[in-house]
């Protein structure tokens, strides 16, 4: 346990953060099907990206350079939840 509390102090707080935003991200491309192994789940996606969106919207500007590139990759994860739930506001599952 010591070991892992001295590498969580040397590891900026910043990049665990955007760690954790990559795997929301990672969570709503299997969610919307995008990684090519099954259908899309849209309500569950749905809830990974606005999970991210909270996260990276409210600290984006304290993540450093991720803060660009997460935002960025946010955009690009709810265009793909518009285009595969057809435009949709609310989509049947």
């Amino acid at each position: 346990m010591a070991e892992l509390r001295a590498e969580l102090m040397q590891t900026p707080v910043a990049d665990i953060v955007a760690n954790h935003a990559i795997g929301l991200w990672q969570l709503a491309v299997v969610h919307l099907g995008l990684d090519g192994g099954g259908a899309p789940n849209l309500s569950e996606a749905k809830l990974a990206i606005d999970s991210m969106e909270a996260l990276v919207n409210t600290v984006k500007d304290r993540l450093g350079e991720n803060g660009e590139a997460l935002t960025a990759a946010l955009s690009q994860l709810q265009m793909a939840y518009v285009q595969v739930s057809g435009g949709q506001a609310n989509p049947a599952e």
